[in-house]
């Protein structure tokens, strides 16, 4: 900005515009740092963003450049979970890119300091950090302190779990009013979302920036340090395509499969990738998981969270335990100001209950396991991590839903039972649109006393709320001709996670018949959706639109 505001005489005018912002011209004389900030009131990961604001606005003043804080949008997944809201979720990551790219070109900042926190935010904000290729860094506004009810561990997940629990009759009505108050007990990111913790293993941003908690001062003192290091960052011309290199992406895929697995994490990553003319694909997923231990099992199904993770170490304790069998590379520049080995070498496991030690691994191969077969000809992911033993090999009945909520009312009223394979299908990135969530699904598994007993196939997203068999990301997708489009009730299922197969054991034949007889699914959307669906590409490409059209 001060490159191009402050020598011409011509641009005279505009100065005068930053001086009706109350800048000096000392200001202006200085780099001038864009803050990108989700913040609303609306979003319960949002709401203190700018308590996180404010602290890097004084680390920005105490390195010698000029803040100024900008907007951007975000969607609160847990607000949209489970109804036709949350087929908002997935496109926002796109219209935030989309924003980052306009107000950041469209002032022409020196550099900018990210401030995101939930599970479009992140990813958005990192694909338009990559496209506009200013000096960055991100500092999130942190994870949700755990809630407790009745001595026990209780969060989001929770409530839908209690919904199944009421309607099995091992809950009252007044304790599911009463875990209301107590599931959600502040302000913070709830979701277990490894992307904050990838952010670091990306190099663009501070240890400790995906896993102290909102609530800690050591959250603002982060914050304050991201500051002071974006102006070094402006100083050295370091942009994020030079940190966000191809081996900072497995280095990325590596942890996520350290810590179980996030197929959201795999989508993202492969998007962010597209916007540093990097090209990620499954085959590369399977073989970073096939090499990479879980050393942390991060999900609601297996009760650790972020806030346990930071106690143990964190992401770095994580990054130097799997460097120890050189699965990282350490060489890689940080926004930090050195490498990345420099972010972890001090960095150690302090629960080894929570982070296990390189030798002693949850499991020697990663949390996420691509499979492939007539039923998703180009990939699915599973989180094999939480998947019970006896559920890894399965062969069940498939029982079929064309949306969300009829699998949801349909696993209340009971008429999912034990060895089913529910198919929920017309929910990929274009045939929702939107690529939902299944978390409502998965719960009422939960709640239900089905979990670890079914498999759900979807070509939707998946979360870690079930020791069940959930596949996602089933492609092609229903809507661009996938068979998951052809399953009919009381086909027969196969799934082999060891072996990597997903297949429908129904004769070429009959599928080709009732190709014939299929009609197209109208979603019925309208306005941004409807743009969208006819721009998303596959979620094997990380549903990203279409660049040339």
């Amino acid at each position: 900005m001060s490159e191009v505001l402050l020598s011409a005489l011509e641009k005279a005018p505009q100065r005068a515009l930053l001086k009706a912002l109350g800048l000096t011209d000392e200001e202006i004389e200085k780099p001038v740092i864009a803050i990108v900030t989700a913040k609303s009131e609306i979003v319960p990961g949002h709401i203190h963003l700018d308590r996180i604001t404010d602290a890097v606005k004084a680390g920005v003043y105490a390195g010698g450049c000029t803040p100024v804080v900008v907007p951007a949008i975000g969607v609160c997944d847990g607000l949209a979970m489970g109804h036709e809201s949350m087929r908002y979720a997935l496109p926002s990551r796109e219209l935030i890119a989309d924003g980052v790219e306009t107000m950041l070109r469209g002032h022409a900042f020196d550099g900018a300091v990210f401030v995101p926190n939930s599970d479009m935010t992140v990813p958005g904000m990192l694909m338009g950090a990559a496209r506009v290729n200013i000096p960055s860094v991100f500092v999130s506004g942190g994870p949700m302190a755990s809630g407790k009810y009745h001595g026990k561990k209780a969060g989001y997940t929770s409530m839908y779990e209690g919904i199944g629990a009421v309607k099995q009759g091992t809950m009252s009505r007044a304790e599911l009013d009463e875990l209301e108050n107590f599931a959600c007990p502040g302000y913070g990111m709830y979701t277990v979302n490894a992307i904050n913790c990838l952010c670091e293993a990306l190099g663009m941003a501070l240890p400790g920036n995906g896993t102290a908690l909102a609530v800690s001062s050591e959250r603002i003192r982060i914050a304050k340090r991201a500051g002071a290091a974006i102006c070094e960052l402006v100083r050295d011309a370091v942009t994020p395509r030079m940190i966000m290199k191809k081996s900072a992406f497995i280095n990325a895929l590596t942890l996520d499969m350290a810590l179980g697995g996030s197929a959201d994490s795999v989508l993202h990553l492969f998007a962010i990738a597209d916007e540093c003319n990097i090209k990620l694909d499954l085959d590369t997923v399977q073989k970073i998981s096939d090499k990479t231990p879980v050393l942390c099992t991060l999900s609601s199904a297996s009760g650790v969270g972020l806030e346990e993770l930071h106690l143990a170490g964190g992401a770095s304790a994580v990054l130097h335990e799997l460097a120890k069998k050189n699965l990282i590379d350490g060489s890689l520049f940080t926004v930090n100001g050195h490498s990345l080995a420099d972010d972890y070498a001090h960095a150690h496991v302090l629960d080894e209950n929570i982070i296990h030690k390189i030798d002693d691994p949850v499991s020697p191969v990663g949390g996420i396991a691509v499979l492939r077969g007539n039923l998703a000809e180009d990939g699915a992911l599973v989180r094999r991590a939480l998947v019970e033993k006896d559920m890894l090999t399965f062969t069940g009945k498939a029982k079929c839903f064309n949306c969300e909520e009829d699998a949801v009312a349909a696993i209340y009223a009971g008429r999912v039972k034990e060895g089913d394979a529910i198919v929920i299908r017309y929910e990929g990135p274009a045939g929702g649109p939107g690529m939902r969530k299944m978390l409502s699904p998965l719960s009422a598994l939960v709640g239900m006393g089905l979990d670890g007993k079914v498999a759900l196939i979807t070509d939707g997203r998946i979360t870690g709320a079930t020791h069940s068999v959930a596949i996602g990301h089933v492609c092609p997708e229903a809507t661009e001709g996938g068979k998951i489009a052809l399953v009919a009730d009381g086909d027969t299922v196969k799934i082999d996670i060891p072996g990597g197969r997903l297949v429908l054991d129904v004769p070429a034949k009959m599928l080709e018949a009732r190709r014939k007889k299929l009609r197209p699914h109208d979603s019925n959307v309208s306005g941004w959706l409807l743009r969208y669906q006819n721009l998303v590409t596959s979620a094997t490409t990380g549903a990203v639109l279409k660049k040339k059209f």
